[in-house]
């Protein structure tokens, strides 16, 4: 089952396309990486593929057809933003209280157990939390929807090493234990190298070269991070392109 499926997806913004004639198919099963430079079209993308926003041209489908932004897949997609949605002067407890009267689907039990696993108290204000701890807060909100797929748009760019190395381990934990659907987008190439099982290069709004990354690692004869940056840098589409389910 693709997770995501787009053909011929624009968006534009009065006369700027921030995502133009963009096709894929993203295979569920994997952790995907999703790289590109600042206006990219990386977070356009992801917007649109949680009903966020809609598209200028084209079409979107998730979770094996589903129309992007209906009741139907949105109960099957927990995302966590760059900026989280997170109220600062609300405890903890009461965040999960909030966000469990938002969602139709919900665990409590396993939000509560993560975060006490985690050592944030319920009692503590969220404007007292650390980085790190305000992204497990996040991630644990979308991961006690029971999602089917996980949506994360830069999730690690304003955390310290120590941060993001735990918030990677917990979105490995939820992909391996759970069997959860991972597209990640940051740009921390070498964190996301010892995680992502399938990359995807956006630049300039079109996809530059998607695949498994082992497929990708034994053709191309380099590492995640020299891919990666040998695309973004040349800006043109591959020649390469090792698209498992094509």
């Amino acid at each position: 089952m693709d997770v995501i499926e787009t053909r011929g997806l624009g968006k534009r913004y009065r006369r700027t396309w921030a995502l133009r004639d963009c096709t894929l198919a993203i295979p569920g099963g994997h952790i995907v990486a999703l790289v590109g430079p600042n206006g990219a079209g990386k977070t356009t993308l992801l917007t649109m593929a949680v009903g966020l926003t809609r598209p200028t041209a084209g079409t979107l489908a998730v979770l094996g057809g589903q129309p992007a932004g209906s009741p139907g897949a949105l109960d099957h997609i927990g995302f966590v933003a760059q900026d989280a949605p997170l109220y600062r002067n609300l405890p903890v407890g009461d965040m999960l209280h909030l966000a469990r009267n938002l969602n139709r689907r919900w665990d409590q039990r396993r939000a509560t157990d993560r975060l006490e696993q985690l050592e944030i108290p319920l009692r503590q204000k969220v404007g007292e939390l650390s980085g790190g701890q305000k992204a497990q807060l996040a991630l644990t909100i979308a991961l006690a929807r029971r999602p089917t797929l996980l949506v994360l748009d830069e999730p690690l760019s304003a955390l310290d090493p120590v941060a993001r190395e735990d918030f990677l381990a917990s979105v490995v934990a939820a992909a391996q234990d759970d069997g959860v659907s991972v597209v990640l987008s940051s740009h921390v190439l070498a964190e996301l190298e010892r995680v992502a099982t399938y990359l995807i290069v956006l630049t300039r709004g079109q996809v530059r070269v998607s695949g498994a990354v082992r497929e990708l690692l034994a053709s191309h004869g380099a590492g995640l991070e020299e891919i990666a940056l040998r695309h973004l840098r040349a800006g043109v589409p591959s020649s390469s392109r090792t698209d498992a389910g094509q």
